[in-house]
């Protein structure tokens, strides 16, 4: 098992020094990985390696014990504490124990004393871990999960995205019979027919609508329904297409039912029966689209898909699926991951009985979805040259589906370098918008991560990962930089008191902006000057 880690703040250098030669701290589990001699010190330490202890002083210049204490128990919840002081204060003890401080010991700090502190320490940290990994609490947290879990199941297969786990095994964790030889899905929406602030709130509606539903179908068919956003959706299962018909009817039925009890407009869209569970969520979608026919044939009723649009074949949802799959590759993929799913894709095509004049819509689509890409990275027409591609036309020219699948990777090349660069780009500018914030606000004692960050609109751990990144440093060292440098500066060009420099670049403490002074140029500011 990793060495717990902690952090030793006193601003005492040959107290530190002791405390960690007096105690073999690897026996006992721990490592004293950073030491700082004040709270400001290890305010900073404590953000970049996040200790699991920090033992400190409570009398310290620029930053006390407890203050320290307080700001890291913000940012850190789960660490530990050992306050240790040469006075014997009981406010001092209130507060510790307030912190929840492990201990609070008086110097000078006895190592046996010390060592069995550490021990306790230890067994509650073993401990704590032992009970996040406990199967008994886990088990718990996944039986409250499943109800969720079974819907997240459910609204995978509506939305068609690829289910990648054991469907079989899941099906029985969560009691659900997904098998079936034919499948159909439905959509109920409700519309409020008035402003009337009495009546129930819409999403207490759909509540409402998906108990019905449940009711209404316990000894017809075989049905999941659950409220998704705004609709409640429900996927039927049947044994034969004759079933169809019921389905049909009871839908119909429960929009009637629903706008009498919940005095509102209640509308259901029902999709075709198809014979596998991949299809599923074409059902779903059918399903929604023919909702949206009520505006020609009324509210309150169930519209099915075969009644308002004609039949399409299968073949016409693959390619959508498909260029979805390659745009995913074109945002957050790499060169080689995006040519190895077109060259995938074009196999299938081979193997499969797909005519010209499908390819032909494939690749039109396939065109749009690369200019609405495009756009949504606000690159132009001129910059892609996608607006002057003839999609019959070079399916023409192609001698084979080699060549096609060249044509293809070649163009979604084009786009991947682009997105590529502006994600580059971006990072770049963000970094220099904020140096350049800094430059301008250094002088301002309150100038933090948060607020820098709440100025440019991004998060904060986003924020100092680009930082870093880009300019090889935190942002605290980087302020430290530009502020030290500034104050070398009017140290050598005005004649203006040290204290006055202090504030000037962003200091309220002089005898901190000496401390900061001496420790990143090796003197400090009235030696400098002198």
């Amino acid at each position: 098992m990793d060495l717990y880690k902690v952090l030793l703040v006193d601003d005492e250098e040959e107290v530190r020094e002791a405390i960690r030669k007096r105690i073999d701290w690897e026996e006992i589990g721990f490592s004293v990985v950073r030491t700082a001699e004040n709270g400001e010190e290890a305010l900073e330490l404590a953000e970049s390696f996040e200790p699991d202890v920090v033992m400190t002083d409570i009398q310290m210049p620029f930053m006390d014990g407890l203050t320290l204490l307080k700001k890291l128990k913000e940012k850190i919840p789960d660490l530990r504490s050992v306050i240790f002081s040469g006075y014997d204060d009981f406010e001092y003890a209130k507060e510790a124990i307030r912190l929840e401080a492990e201990e609070y010991i008086l110097k000078p700090v006895d190592a046996d004393e010390l060592r069995e502190i550490f021990i306790r320490i230890k067994m509650r940290l073993d401990e704590q871990i032992k009970q996040r990994r406990n199967v008994e609490l886990l088990s718990k947290y996944y039986e409250e999960s499943r109800p969720m879990m079974k819907e997240q199941l459910i609204i995978g297969l509506l939305e068609g995205r690829e289910l990648q786990f054991d469907l079989e095994r899941y099906q029985k964790d969560f009691d659900l019979q997904i098998e079936s030889a034919f499948y159909c899905a439905g959509a109920f929406r409700i519309t409020t027919s008035s402003d009337d602030k009495e009546k129930l709130d819409k999403n207490l509606m759909a509540v409402s609508l998906k108990q019905l539903v449940n009711e209404r179908f316990r000894n017809v068919l075989q049905v999941e329904a659950f409220v998704y956003l705004d609709t409640v959706c429900v996927l039927a299962r049947l044994k034969s297409t004759q079933q169809y018909a019921a389905f049909v009817e009871e839908m119909d039925r429960i929009c009637k039912i629903a706008h009498k009890s919940l005095d509102a407009n209640v509308c259901a869209g029902i999709g075709r029966v198809y014979g596998n569970a991949e299809s599923i969520h074409i059902s779903f979608n059918e399903a929604k689209d023919a909702f949206h026919h009520r505006i020609f044939v009324g509210e309150n009723q169930a519209i099915c898909i075969n009644d308002v649009e004609p039949s399409c074949p299968l073949e016409d949802y693959v390619s959508e699926k498909q260029i979805r799959h390659i745009m995913r590759q074109v945002k957050v993929g790499t060169k080689e991951t995006l040519e190895k799913e077109i060259r995938n894709f074009i196999e299938k095509l081979k193997k499969s009985n797909i005519n010209l004049n499908q390819l032909q819509i494939f690749y039109a689509e396939f065109v749009v979805e690369l200019l609405r890409l495009s756009r949504g990275h606000n690159l132009s027409i001129s910059e892609t040259g996608f607006g002057n591609i003839n999609t019959n036309e070079e399916l023409a020219g192609f001698s084979s589906m080699d060549e096609f699948a060249d044509r293809l990777i070649e163009l979604t090349g084009i786009l991947w370098e682009k997105v590529c660069n502006g994600r580059l780009n971006s990072t770049k500018k963000l970094a220099e918008d904020a140096k350049q914030y800094i430059s301008d606000h250094y002088g301002e004692s309150t100038l933090s991560v948060d607020e820098i960050c709440s100025h440019l609109g991004v998060g904060t751990s986003y924020f100092s990962s680009v930082f870093k990144k880009e300019t090889g440093v935190s942002f605290v060292t980087y302020l430290t930089e530009v502020r030290m440098n500034e104050a070398q500066r009017l140290l050598d060009t005005t004649d203006e008191k040290s204290y006055i420099i202090a504030g000037m670049v962003g200091y309220e403490e002089p005898n901190y902006f000496s401390y900061v002074f001496k420790k990143h140029f090796g003197i400090s500011p009235s030696r400098y000057r002198q």
